[in-house]
């Protein structure tokens, strides 16, 4: 059985980065190497959610990133999530923003991904958060999902 990850929504928007930077750079050849040569070790999920906020932003690759996650499957909303949600932001682990962060991270833990996949190093991907977040889900009874960039996921998996 192969790992399961829930992709937010920078990875498919690093995917077709344009920005010059070399810290923008680095992480869109990261990002296209994990998902050009790594994406078939792992089932690999996004959300409604996902679909919304890439609709949402204006960026000059927005149709590009769409179409690379068009054939992916959806994890669904239950109404579950919403209360975790709810959780998340109450307890201070995410941001306000009921559609944003707190949503993938509900999403990821709910339908117990092993890993939810991001750039999102400020709310995400944050070893300084980690510890609350795997305290509020284990309070909730959820499962904790393994949070990582791409760059950490690029190494060869290991068989157990």
């Amino acid at each position: 059985m192969k790992p399961s990850i829930y992709i937010e929504t920078s990875i498919p928007s690093f995917y077709h980065e344009v920005r010059t930077e070399p810290d923008m750079v680095a992480r869109r050849e990261w990002t296209r190497e994990w998902w050009d040569d790594h994406l078939i070790d792992y089932d690999v999920f996004a959300s409604e959610a996902v679909i919304e906020e890439l609709e949402a932003g204006s960026f000059p690759i927005k149709n590009d990133a769409l179409a690379l996650i068009q054939s992916l499957p959806l994890l669904e909303t239950d109404e579950a999530i919403a209360d975790i949600v709810a959780a998340y932001i109450f307890h201070h682990v995410m941001p306000e923003d009921p559609t944003g962060d707190a949503l993938h991270l509900a999403m990821a833990s709910f339908h117990k991904c092993d890993f939810l996949l991001t750039w999102n190093c400020r709310h995400l991907a944050n070893a300084n958060k980690f510890g609350h977040i795997r305290r509020i889900n284990t309070l909730l009874g959820l499962f904790v999902p393994t949070i990582v960039t791409p760059l950490e996921l690029l190494g060869e998996i290991q068989s157990p």
